[in-house]
């Protein structure tokens, strides 16, 4: 997974959502072995909003409480530390990351789905415990982070691609423009923030058919899979609801959900749903054709979107109408902490705060948004009846722009506001400029990613070719070394692969070596990386797996390539494959030493039965 795409080169971008705040925290603190419960309790008790959510999930009927959980610290010894960072990271992505620069990207469906389909997955495995419903929430809400992440890194082409295509279709234009999919790169993240290998694993299963054995990780994938079907029923209007029912009825079943009690499990997922929408600021109307986002429409509204604040009511709605009547779009609060707040939620382009005012005045108002990223560009006009010159620097030493003298003249107000326009204006197009920069440069990078893809990809298989493998195993093997995790290497050769090119020509070889690298895609784990080596040969690296671990995966391989044989060419005798292992232990054999070991064990296969697994020794 993850072949031909520099994950850690994407990371270090910092172009990706990621866990900030307390979560961050938290999250840093479980990596710590001595973390304990109640040291991580206080550090989520100084967080109200996570405090109360985290009670309210552990309260929930998903997580089945036996009896209420009052305080934090119950709450966090009943789902376990790695639960609460887990849950902790995802609800903090949802709240920085209400909307974006992609235009195309639906941000409030995207969370409106993906809180559908945590509490549908919870609900579901609160009924069926395949894994804790706490877990299977996290799994839930970040099950398509992919998406976000590529509209977040790239929004301008992530936008031509969502204009473009949509399905499995989509999945190959993000191939084509990233070198990864919002699957894979799924995957990817989920793991890199500490999601188990297991889960993984089960999302990675969702996204195909039906698996035939039956074990945890499978049936938790089935779950999966359904409750995103539950989660288009929850955001779809009732006329798609009646239509989507008998599927759903249907599908239930294998879930032991009767089709009579359906309807009431569904309206249980609903009902929660909303609710976990009022805890996390997440609209749940149920539709299916959405409205435009206000950030669509507010570009034809003439004027400026204007924040303002005083606690003189009658002045407010004076100069709201006022304002309004000139062609401005107004908002209105009496208060700097609550300003504070829609700032950082609506972004308006400028803010009129009066001075004196509490719990924050105006000037602690501008002070704070200065010191933040989303501040620093906003223009502020501050009303206030001082005017002493120690009080006017002081106030420009805080950050306002300009200021009005009270009782407020419209005239001269308005005056102020046509200077700060032109301000904003120029605001404007220097943005456009840079961000026409970064489109020129974002392109150029996919360009150059394109055709490192193209060099270090297997134009046959579409697999990685051997130039990235030994590439990649060496960058596996730094890794080894600095973490003390052991890893593995599978060499892999076709059996009679030459009577196959002689007999049926090598375009029938080429269907071959398809069909076996297309069973290799699907059979390794999704930490692992599988290659074309050359010829008929493949390698696959597994990392942080020791050999014996490995011997077991390349039997799993080894048989299910031999049970799904070519469909479409008569072979001249039943497709195999031999495979020989090698595995380190500590900073040995090297790797170099591991590819040789791995061909020797291979030999030592193809010189006796064939279609066996052989693990090196040294």
């Amino acid at each position: 997974m993850g072949e031909d795409f520099n994950f850690h080169e994407f990371k270090a971008s910092k172009h990706l959502p990621s866990p900030a705040g307390t979560a961050l925290t938290v999250m840093q603190l479980v990596q710590k072995t001595d973390t304990s419960v109640q040291k991580l309790a206080e550090v989520i008790k100084a967080d109200p909003a996570l405090t109360a959510r985290i009670l309210s999930f552990a309260n929930s009927a998903a997580f089945g409480a036996r009896r209420p959980i009052a305080n934090v610290f119950d709450a966090v010894q009943m789902m376990g530390l790695h639960a609460v960072r887990n849950f902790a990271v995802s609800l903090s992505l949802v709240g920085n990351n209400r909307q974006g620069a992609c235009t195309q990207f639906d941000y409030g469906t995207y969370w409106m789905k993906s809180l559908a389909t945590a509490v549908a997955i919870a609900v579901l495995t609160a009924r069926e415990r395949t894994v804790a419903p706490e877990e299977a929430f996290t799994v839930g809400i970040l099950a398509d982070i992919g998406k976000l992440a590529l509209a977040t890194a790239w929004p301008d082409i992530y936008s031509k691609c969502l204009a473009q295509a949509s399905g499995a279709e989509l999945l190959k234009l993000e191939e084509q423009y990233f070198a990864i999919n919002h699957r894979r790169l799924t995957l990817i993240l989920i793991q890199d923030w500490g999601i188990p290998e297991v889960f993984v694993n089960a999302l990675k299963m969702s996204f195909g058919p039906p698996q035939a054995e039956v074990n945890r990780m499978v049936r938790f994938a089935s779950q999966l899979a359904f409750a995103r079907q539950i989660a288009h029923y929850c955001i779809a209007d009732d006329p798609y609801r009646k239509v989507s029912l008998p599927d759903l009825q249907r599908d239930a079943a294998l879930h032991n959900i009767e089709k009579e009690a359906f309807s009431t499990f569904a309206e249980d997922v609903v009902c929660q749903w909303h609710e976990w929408g009022k805890l996390i600021d997440v609209q749940t109307e149920t539709r299916l054709t959405f409205p435009e986002t206000e950030s669509d429409t507010s570009n034809t509204l003439p004027g400026l979107r204007i924040l303002l604040v005083d606690d003189d009511a009658l002045l407010l709605t004076r100069l709201c109408k006022q304002l309004t009547a000139a062609g401005h779009q107004v908002e209105v609060c009496r208060d700097g902490k609550s300003a504070l707040q829609i700032v950082l939620e609506r972004k308006p382009q400028l803010l009129i705060t009066d001075w004196r005012m509490s719990p924050m005045d105006g000037l602690a108002l501008t002070k704070i948004l200065r010191d933040l990223e989303i501040g620093k560009m906003l223009y502020v006009i501050m009303l206030t009846a001082a005017t002493t010159e120690d009080e006017l620097v002081e106030a420009f030493d805080a950050g306002i722009d300009d200021y009005v003298t009270k009782p407020v003249n419209l005239r001269i107000l308005l005056a102020r506001i046509r200077a700060g326009q032109r301000i904003i204006t120029l605001q404007q197009e220097l943005e456009k400029e840079k961000q026409e920069i970064e489109h020129y440069n974002a392109e150029l990078a996919v360009a150059n990613r394109r055709l490192s893809v193209i060099a270090n990809t297997d134009m046959l298989t579409g697999l990685p070719n051997r130039r990235y493998a030994l590439s990649r195993l060496q960058q596996e093997w730094e890794a080894v070394l600095r973490h003390q995790k052991s890893i593995s290497v599978m060499m892999l050769d076709l059996d009679h692969f030459k009577m196959v090119n002689d007999t049926l020509g090598h375009d029938a070889g080429d269907v071959v070596l398809t069909h076996v690298a297309n069973i290799m895609k699907t059979a390794v784990r999704a930490t692992d990386i599988a290659c074309r080596f050359g010829g008929e040969e493949f390698l696959v690296i597994a990392t942080n797996t020791d050999g014996q671990t490995a011997l077991s995966l390349a039997e799993r391989i080894r048989q299910v390539i031999q049970s799904q044989q070519p469909k479409d060419i008569d072979l001249p005798r039943p497709l195999t494959v031999s495979i020989g292992v090698a595995g380190s232990v500590g900073n040995r054999p090297g790797w170099q030493e591991l590819i040789k070991l791995a061909d020797a064990a291979l030999y030592e296969v193809k010189a006796g039965t064939r279609n066996a697994s052989s693990l090196a020794s040294y």
